[in-house]
């Protein structure tokens, strides 16, 4: 049977993500020196891997950290559908639900099933999840033994592997991130399966 291999790799570290700033959409920051560490980590235990193609959203934290396989001349896409979620006017600020009441609100919405629910001039996690399925359309109509490498966000990528997985949005939080960690899926005819869940075994030296 068929088997995609599907990559699903968040971004780097970048100084936002030091500082605590939220970046989302609107913010397009490049990898500090971790993150670049990170990038090559990944690049050394990787490369060997026949990589079919790549994608990454159109912000350069997420090229960044995957230069040196797009470097190799493999086909790459940039997806506005792989973009992180639009914070709104909160990005390029340092919030916390516990240091902003309405952000936590909504982040309390969403755990109880709310996927509309936006910071004022934001993104909810519908409309993110709307925008994600050409690229979720795309990958069904690529070769069905492709491996595919796909570099996005955190909150990003929680909403893609519900949709993937078929779970509800409430659920994405239950999907870890930290900077450049990976989730390995396998999809056949009979669905996606995770085979690395937060991996980031290529990040120890």
């Amino acid at each position: 049977m068929p088997v995609q291999q599907l990559y699903l790799l968040r971004h780097g570290q970048t100084d936002f993500n030091v500082q605590g700033i939220v970046q989302g959409s609107g913010i397009d920051s490049d990898l500090n020196d971790t993150g670049r560490a990170q990038a090559a980590l990944f690049w050394a235990a990787y490369r060997q891997v026949p990589f079919a193609r790549i994608y990454t959203s159109r912000l350069k934290r997420t090229r960044q950290s995957v230069q040196r396989f797009i470097d190799l001349g493999l086909p790459h896409e940039e997806l506005a559908a792989l973009n992180e979620i639009s914070w709104g006017d909160r990005e390029g600020q340092r919030i916390t639900p516990q240091e902003d009441a309405e952000y936590g609100q909504v982040l309390a919405q969403w755990n109880a099933g709310n996927d509309d629910a936006r910071l004022p001039g934001g993104e909810s996690p519908a409309e993110v999840a709307r925008r994600q399925r050409p690229f979720i359309e795309l990958l069904a109509n690529r070769p069905a033994d492709e491996i595919v490498l796909a570099c996005l966000h955190g909150r990003a990528l929680r909403v893609l592997l519900c949709q993937l997985l078929h779970y509800p949005l409430r659920c994405m939080d239950g999907f870890e991130h930290q900077n450049l960690c990976l989730y390995k899926l396998h999809h056949t005819a009979a669905g996606y399966t995770i085979r690395n869940f937060l991996d980031v075994s290529h990040l120890a030296e």
